[in-house]
């Protein structure tokens, strides 16, 4: 009983991620900071927020941790920064349900990053299941280009953001395997927030007034979608498997689409509605595929 008490406990709290890493879309289409910096500025905090942990973590580990494991999250970092750079340039443009949806694709490419970096094979199935999501996108992004140019570039810049976003997660199941999770996430998080605050020179200078609501906005976004949103959903990684947290991923859009119509008064078209079936469908029809391969396996 103890066991089933615990995970229904982590079932509740990897729902609370994923409704803390909806809230970051609202924060920032409502802050006017330069994208770069919001991204930095969001993991920088969330590192040091974390710090802490990362230290307490080093002083335990039985392991040896040097240069060699502190680059097992550099690559991911970078794939986050970008995921992060573009996301916040992505959501400014279009609609807050359209950014969620888009954003969260990864149970649908992640099969392909695990063919290139792993060599896993992609099924029929799950090239159908993709073509089906890859449709409902097409359908999402033509009606948005009709009503506005800026909506559709939103939606592409949110698309590339998502396959940044699966890069990080597909990089994360064997490098975040190798570490405990603080001495992982927190250099992962510093070394992304670095890249975004480097990026940042070329366009910006950080050295500025900054507003209080901007402050808050990106203080709001280090706690609440990176702190407790993805190291949540990497926290869940240890005990669910990916394609369990993936698919709970997917709700964010349901929040997204409610906060968005509460703060934003964002009202989704009936084509959101439609596309979003196409977009299940896609998911169903992968993880289907994936369980089978799995019951095969086992047999």
């Amino acid at each position: 009983m103890g066991e089933k008490r615990q995970t229904v406990l982590r079932i509740f709290l990897l729902l609370f991620g994923v409704l803390c890493g909806s809230t970051a879309v609202i924060m920032i289409k409502a802050s006017t900071e330069h994208p770069f910096l919001v991204a930095s500025y969001r993991l920088l905090v969330a590192a040091l927020i974390l710090s802490p942990l990362f230290f307490r973590g080093l002083r335990a580990f039985q392991g040896s941790y040097r240069w060699k494991q502190l680059g097992w999250s550099a690559l991911p970092g970078v794939m986050l920064a970008i995921h992060f750079m573009s996301w916040v340039v992505g959501a400014r443009l279009t609609q807050v349900a359209n950014a969620s949806l888009i954003a969260n694709l990864t149970p649908v490419v992640m099969p392909f990053f695990l063919w290139i970096i792993y060599r896993e094979r992609v099924n029929r199935r799950e090239i159908l299941g993709t073509a089906f999501t890859l449709l409902g996108m097409v359908v999402l992004s033509l009606s948005t280009l009709r009503v506005s140019p800026t909506g559709f570039t939103g939606d592409m810049i949110c698309f590339g953001s998502m396959l940044a976003f699966a890069a990080y997660l597909a990089l994360g199941r064997k490098n975040g395997g190798r570490l405990p999770l603080w001495l992982y996430m927190v250099p992962l998080y510093t070394i992304a927030g670095l890249v975004c605050l480097f990026s940042a020179l070329f366009l910006i200078n950080p050295i500025k007034t900054y507003t209080p609501a901007n402050l808050l906005l990106m203080l709001g976004l280090g706690v609440i979608p990176t702190v407790f949103g993805h190291t949540i959903l990497n926290y869940s990684m240890k005990f669910f498997r990916g394609q369990m947290v993936s698919v709970t991923n997917l709700t964010q859009p349901l929040f997204a689409g409610v906060l968005g119509f509460l703060f934003f008064g964002e009202v989704p078209r009936p084509v959101f509605y439609v596309a979003a079936g196409m977009i299940v469908l896609g998911v169903w029809i992968v993880l289907n595929a994936s369980y089978q391969r799995r019951a095969e396996k086992a047999e």
